[in-house]
């Protein structure tokens, strides 16, 4: 890898709602700060996501100072959202781990749920230094995640979306392509690599903050969506099964996680460390 460097950071106040772009972020031990600390649940509590309600691309969750969220969405006034008072708890599923979450004010819920046209409330995590841990599968001791899929950061580079928008456009569904890269829903993404060298990493630096990778993304449903418009099609998930499969998974992109605190800035130099 010659001179790589962080091309853009992304965070995801609430889980599947469109991602913000910044200039820095402070990476705790669970993710970037302020990444998918709130959530949205159905009646039985299982974590509501763009695979059922693609809508929540086009929701807005603008961190607040102290924690809190300015919501706005097509056809929704805007509305200003306190972190809740630590009274009690709700256990909710995220991808079939159960985790405690405080339940937000009663007109989240409704604003929430009168953009989707369904029942839903929205909630927040108040400890993500002990309420989840990271898959023992991969995980080391005492690591935990915030309400993100799986793993504290995704890193995605340049040149394997290149390269996968080559191969989109030589398939059957060429006229999806070429994808952005807001399809992957990243929280680092790296440009200056070689197509799909990120598979080898084992220990990257960027900037400051050395971060381990935990194991390759699966990739489902959200990839079809467009996050501009809410729309679905077929790729990349055709042309990954096809071209990018490890197994059962359509693969893209690796999950990370930290190995000690610290701050990403876009441009920062990505250094590797160990491969594997």
């Amino acid at each position: 890898m010659g001179n790589a460097e962080l091309r853009s950071i992304h965070v995801h106040p609430v889980k599947a709602f469109r991602a913000l772009s910044v200039r820095e972020a402070v990476v705790e031990p669970w993710g970037p700060a302020g990444d998918r600390r709130w959530a949205l649940i159905d009646d039985g509590g299982k974590v509501v996501t763009q695979r059922r309600q693609p809508r929540l691309a086009l929701a807005v969750a603008e961190l607040a100072p102290g924690g809190g969220l300015r919501l706005s969405a097509p056809g929704m006034p805007p509305l200003e959202v306190a972190v809740p008072e630590p009274a009690g708890t709700v256990t909710i599923d995220v991808f079939d781990t159960t985790v405690e979450s405080v339940l937000a004010d009663s007109s989240a819920h409704e604003w929430c749920s009168a953009y989707l046209g369904a029942a839903v409330r929205l909630v927040h995590l108040d400890d993500p230094a002990t309420r989840r841990p990271v898959d023992p599968e991969y995980a080391l001791p005492g690591e935990t995640v915030s309400l993100a899929d799986a793993f504290p950061l995704l890193v995605t580079t340049t040149a394997s979306l290149d390269a996968l928008n080559e191969l989109i456009a030589r398939g059957d569904r060429a006229d999806e392509g070429p994808l952005p890269m807001n399809r992957f829903r990243p929280n680092l993404v790296v440009t200056g690599t070689t197509a799909w060298e990120e598979d080898s990493w084992t220990r990257v630096a960027v900037g400051e903050v050395v971060l381990r990778v935990a194991t390759t993304c699966g990739r489902c449903l959200v990839t079809t969506t467009d996050q501009d418009t809410g729309g679905r099609g077929k790729e990349p998930l055709r042309t990954l099964t096809r071209h990018r499969r490890i197994g059962s998974r359509a693969v893209f992109g690796q999950y990370l996680v930290p190995l000690a605190p610290g701050t990403v800035r876009v441009g920062d130099p990505v250094r590797v460390l160990a491969r594997g």
